[in-house]
């Protein structure tokens, strides 16, 4: 292995690393050679220095590579989509089947619940019986057969970002462009992609709180996905709001499923979907254009075709069959369902989106430490968009909760999170810049 010492003190001294040393460096931190020590000097000298354009493809295609790589024979090409991160984000569970029924292949690997910010496996597992482990041989099974799946990442897929995200939330560098693009990169090429489209949010429920943080990431991981040999474009979008009316795992599976097969399409969830959607349908060929792929997308959603494709994976990952038909049904409730009245007149002019992620989270639908059992049933529903007429002692929300104590605190935190003026506000667009090569 290349020595570990030589590579930091290069780092260290404002120099750049080759890209057979990053490759060592990944294979050790996936073996064990590197030592803790020595990962988080060498993040630390990353978030210092840098990698520069070259080092930054060089590092993500070592950690893709420190792992399994999957290969495909699939009749149709097989792309995915990216989120980092928002309040009311379920695009991941329209997008996957609507692009199934498109053409394409989605091997989707997804994660859970981070900060105060919701997980696309989580809001799955709300759905009885849904397995989001899969070992090679069924993911490879049910792609042939449904075209589409949502699982957790394998432990052989990129096991060097897997321990240097250890390290880097334990050492106070994970605020890294070069560390955030090379880890969320790894994972999704190590699933043999051949496009992919990024949806980098900016706002007070994203992660990136400004467009100008957003963009500089967005144009990271659009460089060098593509240096990687990965088509891939952006779309930086709204998070001053959450996405969806609901916030909460069981809750926003009910909005996937009321724009699926309820003609919900014609709201920002539906409407975010269809644009991510043209993108990569036109990066994958699938589609002259975005817009023309837009339109398909749309066609899948109304059509039902994307509601059928969805109902075949959540049968296939071991939910209830008949989950497309009878979903009011199979989904868990809270016993306690709380209107939050309205304390004035005017018009919504903003929210809070991390507030009221933090008071999902508290309500049990995440996670306060490692290892806490997430509440499927609880969250925040019927949430009304910027811009709304808002009627005093009208509820602008409704809390779902699993006690009145919960439902109370909860309550509170939404009121402190919606700002009500007497004046309306001009409602921000929902995309707000497009980044490709």
């Amino acid at each position: 292995m290349t020595d570990a010492r030589a590579i930091i003190a290069t780092l260290r001294d404002g120099g750049h690393p080759g890209r057979e040393d990053l490759r060592g460096f990944a294979r050790g931190l996936a073996s064990g050679e590197v030592t803790d020590a020595q990962a988080g000097a060498f993040a630390m000298a990353v978030v210092l220095r840098g990698l520069g354009e070259t080092g930054r493809v060089a590092l993500t295609e070592a950690m893709r590579d420190s792992g399994k790589v999957l290969r495909w024979d699939l009749p149709g090409p097989v792309i995915d989509k990216h989120s980092t991160g928002g309040i009311g984000d379920c695009v991941s569970l329209l997008l996957a089947p609507a692009l199934a029924a498109c053409g394409a292949c989605v091997p989707m690997i997804s994660g859970r619940g981070l900060g105060h910010t919701g997980g696309t496996l989580d809001k799955l597992e709300s759905i009885p019986g849904f397995r989001t482990g899969l070992d090679e041989a069924a993911l490879r099974r049910q792609l042939g057969q449904v075209r589409c799946a949502i699982v957790a990442a394998s432990a052989d897929i990129a096991p060097a970002d897997r321990r240097l995200y250890a390290i880097r939330d334990v050492t106070s560098t994970v605020e890294s462009i070069d560390l955030i693009t090379a880890s969320i990169l790894s994972k999704k090429l190590a699933a043999g992609l051949q496009a992919l489209v990024l949806d980098v949010k900016a706002g007070s429920g994203a992660f990136m709180k400004t467009e100008t943080e957003a963009e500089a990431l967005a144009q990271a991981l659009v460089s060098t996905a593509n240096g990687a040999g990965c088509k891939t474009s952006a779309l930086i979008t709204d998070m001053t709001q959450p996405l969806a009316p609901s916030a909460g795992n069981a809750l926003e599976v009910i909005e996937v499923m009321e724009v699926m097969t309820g003609g919900a399409l014609r709201t920002r969830l539906g409407a975010l979907t269809a644009a991510l959607g043209g993108e990569v349908l036109a990066l994958a060929g699938l589609a002259t254009d975005a817009a023309e792929g837009e339109g398909l997308v749309t066609e899948a959603l109304e059509s039902g075709a994307a509601a059928e494709c969805f109902g075949r994976m959540v049968a296939a990952q071991g939910g209830p069959a008949d989950f497309v038909d009878r979903w009011p049904d199979r989904l868990p409730s809270a016993p306690v369902m709380r209107p939050v009245p309205a304390p004035e007149a005017g018009f919504l002019a903003a929210v809070d989106g991390f507030r009221l992620g933090e008071a999902v989270v508290h309500l049990g639908g995440g996670r306060l430490r490692d290892g806490d059992r997430v509440n499927p049933a609880v969250g925040l529903a019927g949430l009304p968009e910027i811009g709304t007429e808002i009627f005093r002692g009208l509820p602008l929300a409704v809390v779902h909760a699993q006690s009145e104590t919960a439902a109370e605190a909860a309550a509170a935190a939404v009121l402190a999170a919606c700002r009500i003026t007497p004046g309306r506000p001009e409602l921000p667009p929902l995309v707000l810049k497009r980044i490709a090569v």
